[in-house]
């Protein structure tokens, strides 16, 4: 399966050029934003930790393994690319038990950059953002294209797809969950069952923005919609009011789309319609999801880009500094501004 096919048509048109990403890995560089303050003590060792060339499921396996714990110990925020330089948060359980040697932690790939204590375990999505730096390479495009479309999508967003390393190699994952949908089972396996359900999840989603992307209102509110601030996770409906509201102007408010499940939702009018003819195709993922247990939840259609500065290292290099909420894709703006020549699966 092709871009296209998984996520959908881009709202700037035509991109301005070509170039290549991550041919290094400090071409994608990621850190994690944690609003956490650490106190110091306590029974968790808190370690920031610069990655290369290594996913975090690894880099965990790695830290319980140089320190002589149970995997189960190890505990971190979010997932990380493996094609990168990234610096995230892990945390260990050692109650009792004295600072550790961290000597043994440092591998080929794996540099521990701070330690400290806390009294908690870093929970799942408890950070509030990731900051990206991305260097584009062997750049074919106009200057003045490009400046003109990233001072666009400074001010306008992008379309918060998901990216299609969601979906696997080639569509792989979505291609498992649509046999499994099929035959109405789930893999017995969890993280294969996690893996699953979160790409037929996404694919809905995808779907229904594509589909706000090609009618242009993917970025503006319309009565019926339901409406979500950046970093929330609650919604409510817009009436024409609401369609006005000022916030939406400073990209604070958004439009949301499915992540679909079990409940109702309060849509109306043109949204819900759209929602239903979307999903009208895709009953087997819709129904599999519902069956699954997973509870209906909303996600912005609308991508801000915080703090999005740009300059020209070289003649044919592009580099972009800029903050995403968490659960949102750099490639998302990266699709907006150039074609990845030759490059899949990013």
């Amino acid at each position: 399966m092709n871009e296209l096919q998984l996520l959908g048509p881009t709202a700037y048109g035509e991109s301005c050029g070509t170039a290549v990403l991550k041919a290094c890995a400090e071409d994608f560089q990621v850190d994690e934003v944690l609003d956490i303050p650490l106190s110091g003590a306590g029974e968790h060792l808190w370690l920031w930790v610069e990655k290369r060339n290594l996913n975090t499921e690894e880099a965990a396996r790695r830290l319980a393994r140089g320190l002589g714990v149970p995997l189960k110990l190890v505990s971190y925020a979010g997932l990380k690319d493996r094609q990168a330089l990234t610096r995230q948060w892990f945390s260990l359980h050692l109650p009792g038990k004295a600072d550790p040697d961290l000597r043994p932690l440092e591998e080929p790939g794996l540099h521990v950059l701070q330690c400290t204590r806390h009294s908690r375990k870093l929970q799942r999505g408890a950070h509030s953002a990731n900051g990206f730096t991305l260097r584009l390479t062997s750049l074919k495009a106009d200057r003045g294209a490009l400046d003109a479309r990233l001072a666009s999508i400074r001010d306008r967003g992008v379309p918060n797809y998901f990216g299609p390393q969601r979906f696997g190699h080639e569509g792989g994952n979505l291609l498992q969950a649509r046999d499994f949908a099929s035959r109405h089972e789930l893999p017995v396996q969890r993280n294969l069952r996690s893996r699953l359900l979160s790409s037929a999840r996404s694919y809905l989603f995808n779907r229904v923005l594509a589909e706000r992307v090609a009618a242009g209102n993917w970025d503006r509110a319309l009565p019926g919609d339901l409406l979500s601030f950046t970093n929330s996770r609650s919604f409510f409906p817009a009436g024409e009011a609401d369609c006005g509201d000022p916030r939406l102007a400073l990209l604070d408010l958004h439009p949301s789309g499915p992540l679909w499940g079990t409940g109702g939702v309060p849509l109306g009018g043109v949204p819900a319609a759209l929602e239903r003819n979307v999903l009208a195709d895709q009953q087997d993922l819709a129904e599999w999801l519902e069956k699954a247990g997973l509870a209906h939840e909303r996600r912005i259609l609308r991508l801000p880009i915080g703090g999005l500065t740009w300059h020209y290292p070289g003649p044919d290099i592009l580099q972009l500094e800029f903050v995403l909420p968490t659960g949102c894709f750099a490639t998302a703006v990266v699709r907006e501004l150039v074609s990845l020549a030759g490059q899949t699966d990013i």
